[in-house]
């Protein structure tokens, strides 16, 4: 693989990466913790892990916040930032039940790997076909000011 290769592909690598880390946000925070659980059932689950049940309602909206924000490509390196704590959170939460996520109470290695793919895509940026704020603002960033 050449280096012209690299520049061509990597655009549409990152475009299938926060597509798909999107769309899993918004079924693990709109469909099942909102839709599935309600908020309701998320904070009363939140609570009975020792947490502020408001934190579920919370972790609810950033994930589907999130998974919009990855899909449409708005703010990619930002939000999978901002999204980390929720995966170490779940992580953390997941380490008692052992390896495997289908173990009873699932397993860690799934946050665990969504905690690395969310620091790859903070590195790799949008990619390809990502709505660009600054321009549809009207608004230009340094380099274009030079």
């Amino acid at each position: 693989m050449t280096m012209t290769d690299v520049k061509t592909t990597t655009p549409y690598a990152a475009l299938l990466l926060r597509v798909s880390m999107g769309v899993m946000f918004l079924a693990h925070g709109g469909l099942l913790k909102i839709g599935t659980f309600g908020l309701a059932g998320t904070m009363g689950f939140f609570g009975s892990l020792g947490y502020p049940p408001v934190l579920g309602a919370i972790v609810a909206f950033a994930e589907v916040g999130a998974g919009i924000a990855l899909i449409l490509g708005v703010g990619v390196r930002a939000v999978s930032l901002l999204a980390l704590p929720i995966m170490i959170g779940a992580t953390i939460q997941h380490l008692p039940a052992g390896w495997l996520f289908s173990a009873q109470g699932g397993g860690w290695e799934f946050p665990a790997f969504w905690t690395a793919a969310l620091l790859v895509q903070a590195g790799l940026g949008a990619g390809a076909h990502a709505l660009d704020l600054r321009r549809l603002l009207g608004r230009q960033g340094p380099a274009a000011a030079a």
